[in-house]
């Protein structure tokens, strides 16, 4: 934990009327937002409505226009201003993004350690202990040492998590991380993330998995034309949609 950390009752995401624009399309309009340490937060909505704009920003692989954003006490500023603060949110948030982003030729044991020792300057051996206790723990320790093209989707998807998790995060966030898997392939990458929230890692996710969403959110938000149009428990999001773009959203979507 760094020195600007707070203790426990701090959110450690915060969005405060943050704008962002590609071109003349306004993709994000006033977002307000806090998530606390430990929560998992779903974030649902149609294509195009600005959800993986939302957490790109957060860990700054987008830019922003106007507004602020500070992630576990490290501030972003407009327009990616914030050099020193965005190179440390980016060693504290882990993200799994829709396609697996592996290095091909490196095995799913170099895949793991690169970051750990080139980043957070670990050792060959602390590294490799690292990467076995993750790879054990996503369920493909035997697939150690073989090379991303020879492992099924959803197998290099937990390989991409275990990866991130190699960073030690305080935050993860994921960018509809099933939407490019096969739907034999879906059930085990959620598998991997229902058991890191039981474990209580703050988690962002962007998903359009609304069973999964229904079982491990403490909070769904629901975007609509780049605004927070509805959030809640699942309970009150799913069963008791209060706006007339979420009811319509969802009864498109969970109709079957």
């Amino acid at each position: 934990m760094n020195d600007s950390q707070q203790d426990s009752t701090t959110p450690i995401v915060t969005l405060e009327k943050v704008n962002k624009y590609f071109g003349s399309l306004h993709v994000m309009q006033d977002i307000d937002l806090e998530i606390a340490a430990g929560e998992v937060v779903v974030i649902v909505g149609a294509s195009g409505s600005g959800k993986s704009t939302l957490i790109r920003c957060v860990n700054g692989l987008e830019e922003f226009q106007s507004g602020r954003i500070v992630v576990d006490g490290n501030e972003l500023t407009p327009y990616g201003k914030g050099g020193k603060s965005l190179q440390t949110i980016r060693t504290e948030v882990g993200m799994v993004f829709q396609q697996f982003n592996l290095f091909p030729h490196l095995s799913v044991h170099a895949n793991v350690t690169l970051a750990p020792v080139k980043v957070r300057g670990l050792n060959n051996t602390k590294a490799r202990e690292i990467a076995d206790r993750l790879l054990e723990r996503v369920g493909i320790t035997d697939q150690a040492d073989k090379y991303p093209s020879q492992l099924s989707g959803g197998q290099q998807q937990r390989v991409a998590l275990a990866r991130a998790l190699a960073m030690e995060p305080r935050l993860m966030l994921f960018d509809e991380p099933t939407s490019a898997l096969d739907p034999e392939m879906i059930g085990e990458v959620l598998d991997a993330m229902r058991e890191l929230a039981n474990e209580g890692m703050t988690m962002m996710i962007v998903t359009h998995e609304m069973g999964f969403a229904r079982e491990v959110a403490d909070r769904v938000i629901f975007v609509h034309d780049g605004r927070i149009v509805e959030q809640g428990s699942p309970q009150e999001v799913f069963d008791r949609p209060q706006h007339e773009r979420t009811q319509a959203f969802l009864s498109r979507v969970l109709k079957h």
